[in-house]
């Protein structure tokens, strides 16, 4: 029999979505991704980036304090048993996707460890393709596979992942280890200058560091880093190595200038990418329409519906200007109604 819906995805609009189809009763079946470490070192594996990322402060309901005790209680003690030690600081990332995804599995969702890699949407029900090659009908699918950072690729820099290096500073940027020290922000559009200028709120200076001698940035965002005073535009240059140790994490970076083939070492205690998102909508090429980045359209306002009619979008994969949990767990729930109210009005709830 065919799936009332398949929900592809595993980050805070999947489970979401989970939640909120298990609990209309249309039995949802969540393709949580294949844990490859292919996945991971580009940051799409299961339970999305939160799962590898470090405090999360910015998530409502999650103060400060020692939450030992519930996620001993709330959490799978065969899944707990391999989760790193609370930090009894709030939640961490980790520790948020796992309560996520133990609270739909709790009201009945049931989970697949492994990737939807082929979809055909020109029948009906939908035809889905697993990479272990399992073939799943569904009458509606929630696409929630979210949209991986873009990073330089340098070994330095994957080694301070958490530890000082971060592609969101509306996440990280208010932690204590930024606070009154130097940071440094690399890119030079408009996602680099919105980096750079929220990290002045926190860090003592931003060297906002650009491979050009002009930001292709729009003119008023481009105007708006080069006159504030705690940011410091680093022209024609490029990182060579992230710098730190063990016990502190990011202390600096060695850069380099492309004109005059000199280099010079920043110090500094956080390093941000600004070089955009790359949303997870490969294998959909073709099958629902996109922006000009590859973002998942919403073709009906104020609504998750895509270009075909039963398919819907929630999270990043559809969001390239926010790009926050609460946002993407918010049209996760979208998603989910709208997936039951397409069922009800097929006959299929």
């Amino acid at each position: 029999m065919a799936e009332k819906v398949v929900i592809i995805g595993s980050g805070p609009a999947g489970w979401t979505a989970a939640i909120y189809a298990a609990r209309a009763e249309i039995q949802p079946l969540v393709y949580e991704g294949a844990p490859l470490q292919e996945h991971f070192d580009v940051g799409r594996g299961p339970l999305g980036q939160l799962a590898m990322t470090t405090e999360v402060e910015n998530f409502p309901g999650f103060p400060s304090g020692d939450m030992s005790g519930y996620l001993d209680n709330a959490i799978d003690p065969e899944l707990r048993q391999y989760m790193a030690p609370h930090m009894k600081h709030g939640v961490s990332g980790p520790e948020l996707m796992e309560l996520m995804r133990q609270q739909a599995k709790n009201f009945g969702t049931r989970i697949v460890g492994d990737d939807i890699v082929e979809v055909d949407f020109n029948v009906r029900p939908f035809r889905l393709k697993s990479r272990e090659g399992e073939t799943i009908e569904a009458h509606s699918v929630i696409v929630a596979t979210g949209a991986r950072a873009n990073y330089l690729g340098l070994p330095s820099e994957a080694k301070f992942k958490n530890r000082g290096v971060s592609a969101c500073a509306v996440c990280d940027g208010a932690l204590p280890r930024f606070r009154g020290t130097p940071c440094i922000v690399v890119g030079g559009g408009d996602s680099a200058v919105e980096e750079a200028d929220y990290m002045a709120k926190f860090a003592s200076t931003v060297y906002l560091v650009h491979r050009r001698d002009e930001l292709r940035a729009s003119k008023i965002m481009a105007e708006r880093a080069e006159k504030n005073p705690k940011i410091e535009i680093v022209w024609n240059s490029v990182i060579e190595e992230v710098l730190g140790d063990d016990e502190n994490g990011v202390t600096g970076a060695r850069i380099k200038n492309v004109v005059e083939d000199s280099t010079k070492v920043l110090e500094a205690s956080g390093f941000f990418l600004g070089i955009g998102h790359t949303p997870n909508t490969d294998f959909l090429e073709g099958k629902l329409e996109m922006n000009d980045k590859k973002y998942l359209k919403w073709t009906v306002p104020f609504r998750t519906n895509t270009s075909v009619e039963g398919v819907f979008a929630a999270g990043d994969v559809a969001d390239d200007n926010y790009r926050q949990a609460v946002t993407a767990a918010g049209s996760g729930c979208m998603a989910a109604l709208d997936a039951e109210r397409y069922l009800a009005a097929q006959g299929q709830h």
